[in-house]
């Protein structure tokens, strides 16, 4: 027993003795969390606690390994439930699926799963997706599922197409999921939040079945999370919680503060430790997060510590604009390469936004800085960039087929790849562009009215962007993103990788406007492409390069 406590401190002793009631670990960053948890099961097993008894739920695999690993090695292999919510959830459906609609052998649809589903269901609707990503609708039935409303209590929260497609689309997905005996992601966690809520004799059963629940991360857990913990914590609130308001980042993706934060609300009787000591980081780096940190509005008050040296001091650096940033940043990693004290691999440059990196790959390329984009792509990589810069393509080339086949149904404008074929087959027959093709579209046979007057919608947008195609390239693009509606698409969707394209797209007006201000307006369009092209053909070799 007393190795399990050895070389603990008095707070982290304090939460792994606790046995009964409600406890809110609040665990400071680098504050030994993760080994107060897993000493905590250690010490349960060895107070006879059952292990058939004790649930233990965090967020991710891997977490859920570590911890599974540390239990073993201080306690031996035991059967302590230890993994994710969803797998949780999943394992409760395999014997509870009758009272929420399903079969026992129901399958889990994985992302690109229920995306085909939901594919389906928006085909099978005849759903028109014009200036919508099916993407958008999947992330707005995810939040309505993750804060526990049902295909019939749907209301778009917004003014957006995606809130009215999504309040049609939501129950016809759902009853194909049904349909199929299937079950996604989302599902899980609402069909167990479902099955807890109206049947309360298999709540008191499971309530009796896990006495000892342990929640990682507690300041990450959505609606749908919390519903779940408090119902199994009724009959027996041994509820023990860790997590910290301050780490707090996943409130887009449905998070919910009010959680961790009222908690002592919840369970007026917990028990509250404080793990302030800071193992992680020196006294600088601390003492900077504390100040700032400090600002917050909703927090836990904690004092941290550290008893590791001083270290270096932390720097903080301002510059005029984002181009001198990125130009200061890449001229200190160049000089360090260049001298021989540092390789490029020991460098690491975070940003926000992914619209940020633009500025860095040109100051990298700039320098000859060999760089790697880590889960992401380089700048004139990403597809609204590509979609944007396709229109001037086709203005600067009417001929290039390529930026045509890209931009002519780019917003949606419903004509589909059977009449783009056909506009195809028929260019090729009469020895003419596509372009010419698509001015001919009410003459080729194969096309019906509709389409050929679709294609010649197209075709007028064209001229009317061909026509101001001499200007500043800030101003043609902005022509391209009004007249199109591609901009506008992006403002009114509510997912969160549309608005990071229209970061993404605001970046590059900020691109052609350095542009105009250093190039002469003859070949204006011609020279920005070529800069382009030549960008993402150095920084992508360049990328390849490094180990």
């Amino acid at each position: 027993m007393d190795q399990l406590l050895e070389g603990l401190t008095d707070c982290q002793r304090d939460a792994v003795t606790h046995l009964h009631g409600p406890l809110l670990i609040l665990a400071g960053p680098g504050s030994g969390k993760t080994r107060v948890v897993t000493h905590r099961i250690a010490w349960l097993l060895k107070q006879g606690v059952p292990a058939h008894q004790i649930l233990a739920m965090t967020f991710t695999n891997k977490a859920a390994e570590e911890m599974r690993n540390r239990v073993e090695r201080l306690a031996g292999q035991q059967a302590v439930w230890l993994g994710t919510f969803h797998r949780f959830c999943a394992r409760l459906l395999r014997k509870y699926a009758r009272f929420v609609g399903i079969e026992e052998n129901y399958t889990v649809y994985d992302t690109g799963d229920s995306r085909r589903a939901l594919r389906r269901t928006l085909e099978g609707m005849k759903v028109d997706m014009a200036g919508l990503s099916p993407d958008a609708i999947a992330k707005a039935i995810s939040w309505a599922k993750n804060n526990l409303i049902s295909p019939q209590q749907y209301q778009p929260n917004s003014r957006g197409l995606v809130g009215e497609v999504t309040r049609k689309v939501y129950p016809a997905y759902q009853a194909q999921l049904r349909r199929c005996n299937a079950a996604d992601f989302d599902d899980l966690l609402l069909h167990v939040a479902t099955l807890l809520r109206e049947n309360p004799e298999v709540r008191a059963s499971l309530d009796q079945r896990y006495r000892f629940i342990m929640v990682d991360e507690y300041q990450d857990t959505n609606l749908a999370q919390y519903v779940i913990v408090r119902a199994l914590s009724v009959d027996h609130p041994n509820l023990a919680v860790t997590g910290d308001p301050d780490q707090s980042i996943y409130g887009w993706r449905g998070a919910n503060l009010k959680n961790i934060l009222d908690f002592e609300k919840d369970f007026p009787s917990v028990q509250v430790v404080r793990l302030e000591q800071n193992y992680r980081s020196t006294k600088r780096i601390l003492r900077v997060a504390s100040e700032l940190i400090a600002h917050n509005v909703h927090r836990k008050q904690k004092d941290l510590f550290t008893e590791n040296g001083n270290g270096r001091p932390v720097r903080l650096v301002t510059y005029p604009t984002h181009k001198d940033e990125a130009e200061q940043i890449a001229a200190q990693i160049a000089a360090e390469i260049h001298s021989g004290r540092r390789r490029p691999r020991d460098f690491a440059i975070f940003y926000r936004i992914n619209a940020l990196s633009r500025s860095l790959e040109f100051a990298m390329r700039d320098l000859g800085v060999p760089y790697q984009m880590v889960n992401g792509l380089e700048f004139f990589q990403r597809k609204e960039i590509k979609d944007v810069l396709a229109y001037l393509h086709l203005l600067n080339n009417p001929h290039d087929e390529v930026a045509l086949l890209r931009v002519i149904n780019t917003p949606r404008r419903g004509i589909g790849k059977t009449t783009i074929q056909r506009l195809a087959d028929h260019a090729t027959r009469s020895g003419i562009s596509l372009l010419e093709a698509a001015r001919q579209a009410r003459d080729v046979p194969q096309v019906n009215g509709r389409s050929a007057g679709l294609v010649l919608k197209f075709v007028a947008l064209f001229d009317r962007l061909a026509s101001a195609a001499d200007g500043p390239i800030e101003e043609i693009l902005g022509l391209v993103l009004s007249e199109t509606g591609y901009q506008k698409q992006l403002r009114d969707s509510d997912a969160e990788e549309d608005q990071e394209r229209l970061a993404n797209i605001e970046e590059l007006l900020t691109v052609a406007r350095d542009f105009d201000e250093h190039h002469e307006a003859d070949g204006r369009v011609e020279a920005f492409l070529e800069e382009s092209s030549l960008s993402t053909t150095r920084t992508a070799g360049r990328a390849r390069s490094t180990g």
